[in-house]
């Protein structure tokens, strides 16, 4: 039986999803059993048709309509067996020792929940487009060393969660904590579902060797566009709503507002002042709706110390920010 099983999400990906499935089929000499699932999120550009056709070693799972990168990979995970699922980006282009990399680091880490890969930037591959995710006080999740040159981030290290795009999870913890939240749809679910691990007592690692070049936002079109701003800025409210108790709230609530102003004076820049502003009114309204306040992680007295944990990688991603880390 397979060791891990890989689940690519796929929405109008034709642009990618050939190159995507080749450089994965290439794995080196080594690796563990794989699987590969592609989940189709409703496209309607020729890829759905182009994978059953040119990759018969593929399965498909094909969903009738755009249901959201959540729902897509829990479909995913769902239709898994194996100890160990990888998450990957239609956009994405991985190294021969991708899959071997991250199952390695995986099973010398027992505690650990997921391991993110080096993500290298498509028209830059010298430079890291994402060495793992940060999270801070000021309620800012970003890439670690975004933009920077690959060399200087060679060695492992805990991070605060994983990037969904490229990473690989212990199957079995999804059963203690819950799958990817779809009241996200898409933007910052892998950050709450790091989160959620976190508050657990599980972590979360970056592994330099699993290595694969992101093209980055191809769904959505572009880095900053009008849907994506909304939606991010929603979900960047409903995850403190949702996995900070009251008092670590409150505690936090100086820097939040800080850090809510500085992004929407950015957004202001780009002419999408109002469209951030929207976002964290809907992400208000869904905190406080029903269903978000169901979904809210109860405080139990016995992850005490994981909440201070946590609580102490708020303040030290500040530094980090500010030493440009």
């Amino acid at each position: 039986m397979e060791k891990v099983t890989v689940v690519i999400p796929n929405y109008n990906g034709m642009k990618f999803i050939e190159g995507c499935l080749k450089a994965l089929l290439r794995q080196e000499k080594g690796t563990p059993e794989f699987r590969v699932v592609m989940v189709d999120n409703g496209s309607v550009d020729g890829s759905l048709e182009l994978v059953r056709q040119r990759f018969p070693q593929v399965s498909v799972i094909a969903l009738p309509s755009n249901t959201g990168f959540c729902h897509a990979v829990n479909v995913g995970i769902q239709a898994s067996e194996a100890p160990f699922v990888i998450l990957l980006n239609n956009d994405t282009e991985v190294r021969p020792h991708f899959v071997k990399s991250l199952t390695d680091a995986m099973e010398e880490k027992p505690h650990a929940f997921s391991v993110s890969a080096k993500m290298l930037m498509w028209d830059d591959p010298e430079r890291i487009d994402d060495a793992g995710d940060r999270y801070c006080v000021l309620g800012w999740a970003y890439a670690r060393g975004k933009g920077k040159s690959a060399n200087g981030y060679q060695r492992a290290a805990e991070i605060f969660s994983s990037c969904g795009g490229a990473a690989i999870y212990r199957r079995s913890v999804f059963a203690e904590i819950g799958l990817f939240d779809e009241t996200h749809f898409a933007y910052l679910e892998d950050l709450d579902m790091g989160y959620r691990a976190r508050i657990h007592g599980y972590r979360n690692y970056y592994e330099p060797s699993a290595e694969v070049i992101h093209y980055g936002s191809a769904s959505s079109g572009s880095r900053y566009n009008k849907w994506k701003t909304s939606l991010a800025a929603a979900n960047s409210v409903y995850v403190i709503a949702k996995n900070m108790p009251l008092l670590q709230r409150i505690i936090n609530f100086p820097f939040l507002m800080i850090g809510f102003l500085v992004k929407f004076l950015f957004f202001v820049k780009k002419r999408m002042g109002f469209l951030y502003l929207k976002g964290l009114g809907e992400g208000l309204e869904k905190s406080f709706s029903k269903e978000g306040r169901s979904r809210r992680i109860p405080f139990k007295c016995r992850n005490l110390r994981n909440y201070l944990c946590i609580q102490w990688q708020l303040y030290l991603n500040i530094i980090r920010i500010l030493k440009k880390y």
